[in-house]
Order: C-alpha cells, then structure tokens, then sequence
C-alpha cells in the first residue's frame, strides 16, 4: 500500500538529490584544498556524486543512474562550479568537506540500499549496496587527491553506511514505511559517523576495538 503511494517516489528523489548535493560539495571542497582550475573541481565533485552509484549500477547490472538521467551529472557539475566560485577558507574547506562528506555517506546508504532491496529483494545484497553507494565516490575521490581512503584508515566511515543501510531494510522489510525507515537509517548513519569525527573515534587494530585518534594538525 505505502509503496503506491504518489509521494514516495519524489521523497526518495529527493533523498537522492540532497546526497548529490552534499556529496558533490565534499569533492569540490577536497578539490579547493589542492587549489585545483574550476575543471579539477568539476571533476572531484562528479566522481565524488557519482562514483559510489556507478559503481552500484554496475554491480546490479541496471542502467547507470547518471547516463540514464544526466541531471545529476548536471547538479554536480553545477554545484562544484559553485564551490568553486564561493569557496571559503582553507579551514572551512576541510570542515565542510568532512561534514558535508558525513551527510553524503547518510543521505547514499538508504538511497543505494532502497535502489539493492527494490532490484533483488536480498537483504544482504541491498545492505552491501548501501554501503557501496555511500563510500564509492569518497573512496574515488581520496585516491584522486593521493589521500589514503577514509575506509582504509580505521574510520567509522563504511561501518557507519553498513549500519544505516541494515536499519533501514530491516524496518522496510518489517513493514515500516519508507520514509521513515530511510530517515532511521540517515539519522543512525549521521549520527555515528558524527560521534566519530567529533571524538575522533575509529577502528583499532587487533584486540583493540575502539581507539581514539591522534590529531594530525590538519584543520
């Protein structure tokens, strides 16, 4: 029933559209730290968008989200020229870049999970999608500006996506709307990943579940 509903569709659009926002901003910001031409921004902030659901698309064999409706390369494109244009300094870039990159990983691992549970009804299948949605573009990104990957650092950061995109299919596959499951998962993968930039929480090594973080100087 709440899947025939008229608004469903253009709330998960809109879910979608925020985290193309958000994540092309991340790129463009990553882009203005290495004071990249306005085409080095264009591109950061593109493969930043877009990366993680290519990579999803490709994976579920289903046409590419991007090429099949270029809006989005259109937004991206459109965003990071405006981060270019209005970029604040190099202290704001590297905050917005990471809160705006947390927003991304939220808004992208309930969209990709949705897009994983509609295309194969697989729980697991539609939990990793979510997760690969959420983390492919930031992981295309980082490699781009010679940066280890946040998902090879010992971040919260895929764990976070893992956890929202399993929240959220739970409670859809349980019954809960749409809506609010895909708000559950945004708010616990926002959350999370929240707690760890602001405690500096990460992964430890063996034996070592959770660790605190050094602070590194870069702000």
């Amino acid at each position: 029933m709440e899947n025939s509903s008229a608004w469903i569709e253009p709330f998960i659009t809109g879910v979608s559209t925020f985290g193309t926002i958000v994540f092309a901003a991340s790129g463009a910001f990553a882009a203005g730290r290495h004071k990249m031409d306005p085409i080095g921004f264009i591109l950061l902030g593109s493969v930043t968008a877009m990366g993680g659901g290519t990579i999803r698309d490709l994976l579920l064999d289903r046409p590419i989200a991007w090429v099949e409706s270029p809006h989005e390369l259109t937004l991206s494109v459109v965003v990071s020229l405006v981060t270019y244009f209005f970029i604040p300094s190099r202290r704001g870039q590297t905050k917005l870049m990471t809160w705006s990159d947390a927003l991304g990983l939220s808004a992208f691992a309930v969209t990709g999970a949705q897009i994983g549970l509609v295309d194969t009804k697989s729980w697991g299948i539609a939990v990793a999608m979510g997760m690969v949605s959420a983390t492919g573009g930031g992981i295309i990104r980082d490699l781009l500006t010679g940066h280890q990957p946040l998902i090879l650092r010992g971040e919260l950061y895929a764990s976070t996506a893992l956890l929202g995109a399993a929240i959220f299919v739970g409670l859809s596959s349980g019954g809960v709307t749409t809506p609010l499951a895909m708000l559950a998962g945004f708010l616990a993968t926002l959350g999370l990943r929240a707690s760890a930039i602001v405690f500096r929480l990460q992964l430890g090594e063996p034996g070592q579940l959770l660790r605190v973080a050094e602070r590194d100087g870069e702000n």
